[in-house]
């Protein structure tokens, strides 16, 4: 019987719409989080009687044929790059991007990653880092004199030292763009990587050519509606609930069968 393997393949896909709903919700206030949204194709077709095969001699046409589909497939899982609402944090070493970019930070083995993250710290060594000691890209260090530091909107890092007036600039934060950031390669840590489906990196300054400014002292939030989500997850089960009660249907259907022969 179909109606068991079909049920299987829905239930398969709204578990896998409640994981993804699930890991946005554990991560709403995570900072510069992009909420994911789970994506379904129905499966192939097993056609019984072809629409448009001739059903006579005379070349009549069948108007409409027999289609039974086996089930729903999960196509993907795709990322809403709606910017979050901005929070502010009062530390001048937090950063966020206001509009398009991300930050560019430097692997331990080399390779540049991306993030909307801009919490970041001193390591030992005075240079801009990331939560977990990464490198933000270009290396910029503060001397241990510095008494402050301010990042303008195009990302120029200026600080102030000890027994001086006039600000000295340090160096500025260049930020990445990409045709198509939906494909960009999550890693974890609020770090993304580069694929073929994003495009290659367009470095840029902030506040030129459409990429987005910084704002320091502030954050930016993750993009998920609580509210929503929680709207998907009851649609997500009720619709697994549906499910389970087609294979107990069908269950009995064969059970009604098997008694019978």
């Amino acid at each position: 019987m179909r109606a068991l393997n079909i049920a299987a393949t829905g239930l398969s896909a709204q578990q896998t719409n409640v994981d993804v709903i699930s890991h946005n919700l554990s991560n709403m206030t995570t900072t510069g989080y992009k909420m994911q949204r789970a994506e379904f194709d129905d499966l192939i077709y097993q056609d019984l009687r072809r629409t448009g095969t001739t059903t006579t001699d005379q070349n009549t046409i069948l108007p409409v044929g027999v289609q039974i589909g086996l089930g729903v497939n999960t196509a993907a899982i795709s990322r809403n790059m709606q910017q979050g609402t901005m929070q502010a944090t009062d530390n001048p070493l937090d950063v966020a991007i206001q509009g398009k970019g991300y930050f560019q930070i430097q692997m331990p083995d080399g390779t540049i990653a991306y993030t909307r993250d801009g919490t970041f710290k001193l390591s030992p060594d005075g240079i801009i880092v990331t939560r977990e000691g990464y490198q933000v890209e270009p290396a910029i260090t503060v001397p241990d004199d510095a008494v402050s530091i301010s990042i303008n909107a195009s990302g120029v890092v200026e600080i102030t030292q000890q027994g001086q007036t006039d600000p000295q600039e340090l160096g500025q934060i260049e930020i990445a763009t990409f045709v198509n950031p939906v494909g960009l390669q999550a890693i974890g840590d609020n770090l993304y990587l580069e694929t073929p489906s994003s495009g290659n990196p367009i470095l840029g300054i902030a506040g030129e050519q459409s990429i987005g400014t910084l704002l320091q002292g502030y954050l930016e939030n993750s993009n998920v509606n609580p509210v929503q989500e929680i709207t998907n997850l009851i649609v997500a089960q009720r619709a697994y609930e549906m499910n389970t009660k087609v294979l107990t249907a069908a269950d009995e259907m064969l059970q009604s069968l098997n008694q019978s022969v």
